[in-house]
């Protein structure tokens, strides 16, 4: 029987039509990016310090510069043996007095110059923020009793990524990938908006909420749609190339937010693009190997003629007998049962998930952990982006030649053992710190890229894109605990997350050699053809094996 992939073989693997789809849904990977690191910017963490009724006019009076007066009039503490002025507390003194001593206003308020013996309270007159745009934390003072509500806040958006992988990955393969696509679209865009205008905390939270609802699970309809419809001999590239796109979204975001720095114009100014990607509902065409699946043959031939008239080919009369498979009849709709009733990929399935936790801890928790030691936000965030490139590149010159498995177990080993580096060597040796830093980064990127790759490459093509999202969801588990594993184990020892992030890469090494090797496989169609990958890897070197005994001389 014809499959698709002998008749993308005529018709274009990817010609015209395939790249003029493939660059729109690009542009929607670059819009994912500030919905998933956006906390970076729209949750900035900006020097701060208790208002003080009275400083102000005092501080005038004086001609005090800003660090005179923090000298003056915060209190001082310590953390892990350094000095820094208090960020929650302030001196429960009245600054109004008309005699203080500009040059030790607090001796009129001390006994033998003893600043202990002064009284403090909390920010109870709220907060001074050095920062010249805004934030939600400057915005709603998510800081010191209520910090936990920008972890919150983070939290809520891969909450809503876990939910949304799951109950979207079961609609696309249920209803279509092009519907759910531009269903997901219109609520991110919508959702995105009202935030910007969002009056308090509360619905702020709730909209983002909506945004990880949509946003991750289109992300990835867009990913399965793209890799559907081009060739064999394509699909790896498109998918490295879609996830560049994301690397690329970094870039413009760190940009967009250094122009722009007031939080509400900046969630806009990320938003409001998105309602141009409702425009697919005549760009994009319905996924042809799920219309198959689903027994809509008519369907995926106008299609397929579509794409053969857009890349100026003509498809054979002898290639228009489109009928699914036999087990394809049988079952047409995906079930969650589907992804562990079978022995093969119920193991697929495991590793998967442990491998998609993996690489979201190591990518999310190194880009936090960096953030740590400060530095200039925009400089920092953008440079780290440019190590990705280079990771996409080793991957496109080597999974075709190597194949998927070795490649991938190297990255995550490379991953692992930097972040060990990275966290043994001393602070003398700063340059071998940041060249193992680049590299545990460009590893984990390679793993998360090999990963979306990979993970559709395993499953049929009715529980492909539920696969993918259900795997997936255990990303945004790590994206979820990360903050925890970072900032509270660095409370601990300030290099412990990267032993943690060290043990959890090298364990994922080890792993991913035991999923099949899929270079130069087409997708499987059926429960038995994917429960069958690893014992046709089998068979070949069986007969590889011998063919070389066989050409061996005869004794004589």
């Amino acid at each position: 029987m014809t499959t698709l992939d002998d008749i993308l073989e005529h018709i274009g693997e990817f010609d015209l039509y395939q790249k003029r789809a493939f660059f729109v849904l690009c542009l929607l990977s670059a819009a994912f990016t500030p919905i998933y690191v956006g906390i970076v910017f729209l949750g900035f963490i900006p020097e701060h310090h208790c208002r003080s009724p009275g400083v102000a006019k005092l501080s005038s009076r004086c001609g005090w510069s800003l660090e005179e007066e923090w000298n003056y009039t915060l209190p001082k503490e310590e953390i892990h043996g350094d000095s820094f002025t208090s960020q929650c507390k302030r001196y429960d003194v009245d600054w109004n007095i008309t005699d203080l001593n500009c040059t030790n206003p607090l001796e009129a308020f001390t006994t033998y110059r003893n600043k202990s013996n002064i009284p403090l309270t909390t920010c109870q007159d709220g907060w001074l923020y050095d920062f010249s745009g805004s934030s939600i934390v400057s915005e709603f003072n998510l800081v010191c009793e209520d910090a936990w509500k920008l972890d919150l806040f983070q939290s809520c958006v891969n909450v809503g990524f876990f939910i949304g992988s799951i109950s979207i990955g079961y609609m696309a393969d249920r209803f279509g990938r092009k519907l759910c696509l531009l269903i997901t679209i219109l609520v991110n865009s919508v959702s995105g908006v009202l935030m910007a205008f969002a009056p308090n905390y509360t619905w702020m939270v709730i909209f983002r909420l909506i945004q990880g609802l949509v946003s991750k699970g289109g992300w990835l309809t867009g990913y399965i749609l793209i890799t559907e419809f081009v060739g064999l001999s394509y699909r790896r590239t498109v998918g490295i190339v879609y996830q560049v796109a994301f690397t690329v979204g970094l870039l413009v975001l760190a940009a967009i937010a250094y122009v722009v720095p007031h939080w509400r114009w900046l969630q806009l100014a990320v938003t409001l693009p998105n309602f141009f990607f409702l425009l697919y509902y005549w760009c994009l065409p319905e996924s042809p190997r799920w219309l198959i699946a689903q027994k809509e043959s008519n369907k995926a031939l106008k299609i397929i003629k579509r794409i053969a008239k857009g890349n100026k080919k003509t498809l054979p009369l002898s290639m228009e007998n489109l009928q699914p498979e036999e087990e394809m009849t049988e079952k047409l709709g995906p079930s969650f049962l589907d992804l562990v009733r079978t022995p093969q990929i119920r193991k697929h399935t495991l590793i998967l998930m442990y491998t998609w936790f993996t690489s979201s801890v190591l990518y999310q928790g190194l880009i936090m952990h960096m953030g740590i030691a400060g530095g200039n936000i925009y400089l920092d965030f953008f440079y780290s982006a440019l190590v990705e490139f280079p990771a996409a590149i080793i991957l496109i010159l080597t999974i075709e030649r190597i194949g998927r498995r070795y490649p991938w177990a190297v990255a995550n080993l490379t991953a692992g053992t930097a972040c060990l580096i990275t966290a043994l060597v001393p602070e003398d040796l700063y340059w071998l710190k940041i060249t193992a830093a680049c590299l545990g980064r460009m590893g984990i990127t390679m793993c998360y890229e090999m990963v979306c790759l990979v993970n559709a490459e395993l499953y049929p093509t009715f529980l492909r894109n539920l696969g993918v999202l259900v795997c997936s969801s255990m990303c945004d588990i790590g994206g979820i605990i990360t903050p925890f594993l970072v900032y509270r184990l660095a409370d601990i020892w300030h290099e412990l997350p990267l032993v943690v992030f060290a043990v959890v890469g090298l364990i994922d090494g080890g792993l991913v050699l035991l999923l099949p090797e899929t270079k130069g496989k087409t997708l499987p169609e059926t429960i038995e053809e994917a429960e069958n990958m690893h014992r046709q890897e089998k068979h070949k070197e069986k007969i590889i094996y011998l063919h070389v005994r066989s050409s061996d001389p005869a004794p004589d």
